[in-house]
């Protein structure tokens, strides 16, 4: 057997799961009585060793570079959010690639208590195009976390055609609201008018980096005539 090397500088809760590791791997190892924290090994342990402390003290890194979860507003009132919202900015995603202005979503209660959800924008030829889905209400105490589906009824048992509805920012007023996901791939301002006056916007815009949105990825949205009515209005 190669001679023991001491392996100081390893703190005592990775240098006792590394004792235990090469103890199950029949590996000599033990703690140096002359060194507090130091580990002996035989030198065909070394790269475990090594290979081992890096590993957890990525992993520890890595966990501690996590961001917080994503928080949603404290609540919503569902009879206040049902109506027309006009998209005032968005992160780019794949399946409102075909839309170049206009987007606009609206709720409407039914029912069995779930909304009907219809997005609809224009397209690169002109047209108006439409998507009918539902959504399902997930928190019912604070009623901002949701279920959208705009794939048929028939798949509505496949958890994967159920997409992820947070509402993170909200105004006092219902003027704007921000609707993320738990990932923080998706991102949406919406607005009750087809524009945000300045000060309206920056909120919009705290509230989405404040749930650690990169809003640097937002593309605003183009609205035409046909979305501009009213544009003061207010719930």
């Amino acid at each position: 057997m190669d001679a023991p090397v001491l392996v100081t500088g390893i703190t005592g809760y990775i240098g006792d799961r590394l004792l235990r590791r090469f103890e199950e791997g029949g590996r000599a190892a033990r703690w140096s009585g002359r060194q507090p924290g130091g580990l002996r090994c035989d030198n065909r342990g070394m790269a475990l060793l090594g290979g081992i402390a890096f590993v957890v003290l990525m992993t520890a890194a890595i966990q501690g570079q996590r961001p917080e979860p994503v928080r949603t507003v404290e609540h919503v009132d569902p009879n206040r959010y049902l109506g027309d919202w006009f998209e005032i900015a968005r992160v780019p995603n794949r399946f409102q690639r075909t839309c170049v202005g206009d987007v606009r979503a609206t709720y409407a209660k039914r029912a069995d208590g779930r909304l009907d959800v219809t997005n609809r924008c224009r397209v690169a030829d002109g047209r108006v195009i439409d998507a009918l889905g539902v959504a399902r209400i997930v928190d019912v105490r604070t009623f901002a976390k949701l279920k959208v589906r705009f794939a048929p009824a028939v798949l509505s048992f496949l958890p994967f055609v159920w997409g992820d509805y947070w509402i993170v920012g909200l105004a006092d007023d219902y003027s704007w609201a921000v609707v993320g996901s738990p990932d923080r791939r998706y991102l949406w301002i919406l607005g009750r008018a087809a524009a945000l006056d300045p000060g309206r916007l920056a909120s919009a815009l705290a509230a989405a980096r404040a749930s650690g949105f990169d809003v640097e990825r937002l593309i605003m949205t183009s609205q035409g005539a046909a979305s501009r009515v009213n544009r003061d209005q207010t719930p």
